[in-house]
């Protein structure tokens, strides 16, 4: 919020009045001095004559604000930015395991899922850090959390798909621990998943506990199509489709104040990976604006010196 970090250094604006009293009795003096002595052009040096007694006035006013604006510089004022001084830490989670194999998204879902996190990597501002986990019947990391985007989409590109389950609780868990690897910074966490969690040693809702007290935003993406998708055939040969557990992703959002988005096709995948920098709630940060009031200090100082001595000098 805007304040002042050094608040008490505005007692000194008080001697600001009592400069202007001690200008106006001093004027007050010379002018009885004049009268008592009855020296004429002392008279005049003392007034400055009775149509020019503002010029010497309008120049002790240039002084006093200049003398304000660097005592309000020395209070360190400061005002909120919407930019954190830190940036983001953005973690994207990313599911790996068979079903993200499944041609509804072209050439598959997990090309898809990749070629949208890449849209969201590139649209991070330059003080974010992102990294990247995968997880199927585990977690593991593919890209620490690092500034360097490039470096991070290239790890991207180099996921490949796996064949085993689906741990959405131990791949949340490390994501939270990537994102707690670098202090002081807000912390956002994308889970993207199109299964049911059925495997893994973190229970999904207790990894979504952990993110909330680290108080860590948790935004989650449920992958699948309007129309049921077959990953394969059992032994006794029955079709087995391609299950997404929306209830738990929301439920992840909801207790970590993030979103859940629901993707059906190529391009709203897309789209959910677009906005997504838009709803990170970056924090204000008090950022100092003492430098103004020094350079209207100097521009007042300056003034004041060149009506003084200049070529069009006020005071004769």
């Amino acid at each position: 919020m805007t304040g002042f970090y050094h608040p008490e250094w505005l007692i000194g604006l008080c001697i600001l009045p009592l400069l202007y009293y001690y200008y106006i009795h001093e004027t007050n003096r010379k002018k009885q001095e004049a009268i008592v002595f009855s020296n004429l052009s002392f008279l005049k040096s003392a007034l400055h004559g009775s149509t020019q007694s503002f010029r010497p006035r309008t120049l002790l006013f240039f002084i006093l604000i200049s003398i304000g604006c660097l005592i309000i510089g020395l209070a360190g004022p400061h005002i909120p930015l919407e930019q954190t001084k830190e940036g983001v830490n953005v973690i994207l989670v990313i599911d790996v395991s068979g079903s993200m194999q499944a041609g509804d998204y072209k050439p598959t879902r997990l090309d898809s899922a990749k070629r949208s996190a890449e849209i969201l990597i590139h649209s991070l501002d330059s003080k974010d850090y992102a990294g990247i986990i995968t997880f199927e019947s585990g977690a593991s990391s593919a890209a620490y959390l690092s500034p360097d985007k490039e470096r991070v989409i290239r790890k991207l590109r180099a996921i490949e798909p796996k064949e085993g389950a689906t741990a959405i609780g131990d791949g949340l868990g490390l994501g939270i621990d990537m994102a707690e690897s670098i202090p002081n910074k807000k912390k956002v966490v994308i889970l993207l998943s199109d299964g049911v969690n059925n495997a893994g040693v973190i229970a999904p809702d207790q990894a979504a506990e952990f993110a909330r007290e680290k108080d860590i935003q948790v935004f989650t993406i449920g992958m699948g199509s309007d129309n049921p998708v077959v990953l394969g055939y059992d032994w006794f040969g029955n079709p087995q489709y391609a299950t997404l557990d929306e209830e738990l992703l929301q439920s992840i959002a909801q207790i970590t104040n993030g979103k859940y988005y629901k993707s059906v096709d190529d391009q709203t995948l897309s789209e959910i990976y677009r906005n997504l920098n838009k709803e990170i709630v970056r924090e204000k940060e008090e950022t100092s604006i003492a430098e103004w009031f020094y350079l209207l200090a100097l521009v007042f100082m300056v003034t004041e010196i060149i009506l003084r001595y200049g070529r069009r000098r006020i005071i004769q």
